[in-house]
This record gives C-alpha cells, sequence and structure tokens, in this order.
C-alpha cells in the first residue's frame, strides 16, 4: 500500500510514514494510491464481529508492511477497551426506517474518540520501532483536541500542542483540553476562528526548516489515518443494517469534511452506500456546494454547534482529487486559486458527478434548537446540536426511504448543555467520570493569531518538557 498526495508533487509514502508526516511537503493531502476492495463475501463474513476486530480487518490493507496483524489488534483492542458501550457504536432505531449511531461512548464524548484512541497507539508502536520523537501539532473547534489529548497524553515520544479559538468552544469542550495534566500537553487559546488556528497549523508545516527541526506530526483529520480508522464504524453500521445485501444512507454532520470523506472511502472499498447527506449550520459552505455549485468564503459566524464553525473544509481537497480524476496539478491548481480568491470554480459535469453520492443541507442557529425540542418530542432521544442538524438533514435530503438510513451522533449533549436546555428545557449530565469537569484546574496560554507567536512558543515549551 502506498499513498500519494492530492497535489501530485510529494514522493509516495507508506503507511508508517504517512501516520507520522501528516501533510504533505507540497501541501497536499495523502490518500490510498489505489482503494483496497472487499468482495460481498469477505464483507458478510465480517457481520457480528466486535468492533475491535472489524477494525483489525477493515484497516489492515492501509497497513501495508508498517504494523503487522497482531501488533495491529493489540492496538484496537486497547483502544476501545475503555469505551462505555460494549457495541462500541451502538445503532439505536429512530423511527420505522431510520438509525442514530452513537459516537460518542469514548473518553471525551466525541466521534473523534473512535479514530484518537487508535491513532495514539499507532503513534507509539512506530516512534519506538524507530527510536523517534515527535511533536504534534492541532488545531481544534472543539472536539479533536480534547480526543487528541486524551489519546496522547503522558506519551514518552510525543509532545503536543492543540490550538483552539478563545472563547469559540463550549465551555466543557474547552475543559475537557485545558484540564489534562500532562507534561506533554500543550493548550493554545488563538485569537481568531478555527480557520484561523487550522491556517496556523499548515504554515507550520509549509514552513520546512521549523517542520524539520521540530519533527511535526497532525493529529487533525489532514491525517490519512484519521479518515482509515473512521471508515470502520460506516462499515459496523452497514453490516448491522444487512450490507452487502442492501443499500445504506448517511447523514452526518461535518465542518472539515473528514467524517463524511471516510464514508466515501468505504463506499470505494465497495460497500453499498446509496447516500451521503451531509449537515451544515450557518457556516455553510459545504451546503451551498451542493445546493448550488457555490463554494466561497463567507465570514465565520458563531452558532449552537461550534464543532462546525468552518469554512475552509480541509478534507473538502481529497474529495476535490477523485473529482478531478486524481489530477495532482489540477487539484493543486484549483486550491490555490479557492485559497487566493475565496472561491472554488468546478465545472457542472464534475459537481453533478458529486450530486450523485452527495447531498447537502443547512439549518440556521434558530432550526438547530427546534431540531433539538423535534427530535426530542418525537423520538425521545436527547441529542446535541450537531447530531440534530444531521437528523434533519437527513430526513430531508434523503431521495429512497426504504433504504435505512444512519445519522452519525457525533457528540454527547452534555458537551452542549446549554444549547440543550435552551432547546428542550432539560440540562444534561455529564457522566460520573467527569463529573467534577467544573472543579478541575485549567491549563492554556493565550496567544495573537501569529505564526511566529505560535512557533516560538512551540519550541519553548517543547524544550522546557525535554522535547525535540
Amino acid at each position: 500500500m502506498r499513498y500519494i498526495s492530492t497535489r501530485g508533487e510529494a514522493p509516495d509514502l507508506g503507511f508508517a510514514d504517512v501516520l507520522l508526516t501528516g501533510l504533505a511537503r507540497d501541501g497536499g493531502l495523502y490518500v490510498p494510491a489505489d482503494w483496497p476492495r472487499f468482495t460481498a463475501d469477505e464483507w458478510r463474513a465480517m457481520r457480528g464481529l466486535p468492533y475491535d476486530e472489524l477494525a483489525t480487518r477493515v484497516c489492515l490493507p492501509f497497513l501495508g508492511d508498517s504494523i503487522d496483524e497482531d501488533a495491529f489488534a493489540d492496538m484496537a483492542s486497547e483502544a476501545y477497551a475503555g469505551f462505555d458501550h460494549d457495541a462500541v457504536a451502538p445503532l439505536k432505531q429512530l423511527n420505522a426506517d431510520s438509525w442514530l449511531m452513537e459516537l460518542f461512548h469514548g473518553p471525551t464524548l466525541s466521534f473523534k474518540d473512535y479514530a484518537l484512541q487508535l491513532v495514539g497507539r499507532m503513534f507509539d508502536h512506530v516512534l519506538k520501532q524507530r527510536g523517534e520523537r515527535i511533536c504534534i501539532v492541532g488545531a481544534t473547534s472543539g472536539d479533536t483536541g480534547s480526543a487528541a489529548i486524551e489519546a496522547c497524553r503522558d506519551r514518552d515520544s510525543i509532545d503536543i500542542f492543540i490550538l483552539h479559538p478563545f472563547e469559540r468552544c463550549s465551555e466543557v469542550q474547552r475543559r475537557q483540553m485545558t484540564t489534562v495534566a500532562a507534561m506533554n500537553v500543550h493548550n493554545v487559546a488563538v485569537d481568531g476562528t478555527f480557520d484561523d488556528c487550522q491556517d496556523l497549523v499548515k504554515a507550520m508545516f509549509n514552513d520546512a526548516a521549523f517542520r524539520d527541526t521540530m519533527n511535526l506530526s497532525a493529529v487533525n483529520s489532514i491525517n490519512w489515518a484519521r479518515i482509515m480508522c473512521q471508515i470502520v464504524y460506516y462499515v459496523h453500521a452497514a453490516l448491522s443494517l444487512g450490507a452487502p445485501d442492501r443499500e445504506v444512507s448517511f447523514a452526518v454532520p461535518t465542518g472539515n469534511f473528514g467524517n463524511v470523506f471516510a464514508g466515501y472511502a468505504a463506499r470505494q472499498m465497495g460497500l453499498p452506500i446509496q447516500q451521503l447527506i451531509v449537515g451544515s449550520n450557518e457556516n455553510d459552505i459545504l451546503a451551498r456546494f451542493l445546493q448550488d455549485n457555490d463554494m466561497s468564503v463567507h465570514g465565520v459566524v458563531p452558532t449552537h454547534s461550534p464543532s462546525m464553525d468552518i469554512q475552509v473544509s480541509s478534507n473538502f481537497e481529497r474529495l476535490l482529487f477523485e473529482l478531478m480524476d486524481r489530477d495532482g496539478p489540477a487539484t493543486a491548481h484549483l486550491m490555490q486559486t479557492f485559497r487566493a480568491s475565496g472561491k472554488l470554480e468546478i465545472d457542472d459535469d464534475r459537481w453533478h458527478r458529486a450530486l450523485q453520492l452527495f447531498s447537502g443541507h443547512r439549518l440556521s442557529n434558530e432550526e438547530t434548537l427546534a431540531a433539538m425540542k423535534a427530535v426530542l418530542e418525537s423520538t425521545g432521544e436527547l441529542v446535541d446540536p450537531h447530531s440534530a442538524i444531521g437528523i434533519v438533514a437527513g430526513w430531508t435530503r434523503r431521495t429512497e426511504t426504504d433504504v435505512p438510513l444512519v445519522v452519525a451522533a457525533t457528540a454527547h449533549p452534555a458537551k452542549f448543555p446549554d444549547a440543550v436546555e435552551a432547546a428542550t428545557g432539560i440540562r444534561p449530565a455529564l457522566p460520573p467520570f467527569l463529573s467534577d469537569l467544573y472543579d478541575r484546574e485549567e491549563r492554556y496560554i493565550r496567544l495573537p493569531n501569529s505564526l511566529n507567536a505560535i512557533q516560538d512558543h512551540v519550541r519553548t515549551a517543547s524544550n522546557r518538557a525535554g522535547g525535540v
């Protein structure tokens, strides 16, 4: 298994190097040179497997010779052993033909745990094999940060720096990051938006001298390993509902396009996915693209669903690469023009190809609150604002009601208690293991939206912690 950059100028790499590299050196994102595929019989043979064993089967073709099967199986077993539901990603029926896939049973109550608990162990494994140490830098709109910190805390070979937008995460999201008392964990509140944080991370990777000196690596969904691990729960849900002998559709609330791209990857592997429905909030660049072929950047608006307060969706580049028939230079040109002008121009033929699988739907802040209330009244389920957007998007945009619909519930409602209470009158409680979260001491530094300031802090704090 080899990996190629979406921009066509970086060297091909094996899985271990892609894991540690994150962003390609030409600014692109890594994707498999060829998509592995399973036959119908191979899919059927996976039905009923425990989640960790399913993860091993699904991910193994992507690993090449970087990690052997037994070692990876042990990592998967350890990664999901601490989740608080035996099914790991349980399906809960909402109505006659739609299901909620609960992706909040990990340690930080977010779907990000499903990938990062495994990715953290893969980092450890490969770094110990090589005798190396890395400095992880990541940007978060709320959930990636806490999941990455929980996966990487106290690991001897890793320093981790997470940038979050100051006062643009929920208090629970922030505290889950800033109350982790580990020497290798560094939280930075940036005066700006998530897009600013993401741009700072990309700028650090594109500074070759800094990247090499600090031995940078990434945990954002720009890292292919994140996408790979997320493919598993699409397979899990589809097999549970009759695949490969039955098609399944998915509705996914998404801002950075990584979660829903994992669904695309599952389809490329032969899973019979009929439709992928993208749910957006008022930061609706993805919905506008899918509805009107309008991918133009507007200002980021704070909403009740802050994890989707994004205008520049990094992982969309991976889909664009596919729509451009894997032409790296053409993809690079489009992305460079997009960054310069704030508008992505794609011809109607390629846009219509995207619409054969994808559709999008936008909810305003008021509609999101109404959706949480309506879901509670019609199904009895208390859901967070992101999941509510996914549910309404799925119910509104699905094209075939005889095809089961699975909605990704991406976060526990207690991560967004103010929004849930405003919508339903119910304030969701944190699970017992987080019951003292508001009493824990916070540790973070606030810095300006300045590359020099961020890089200086990364250098200083890494050296102080005994890092690179």
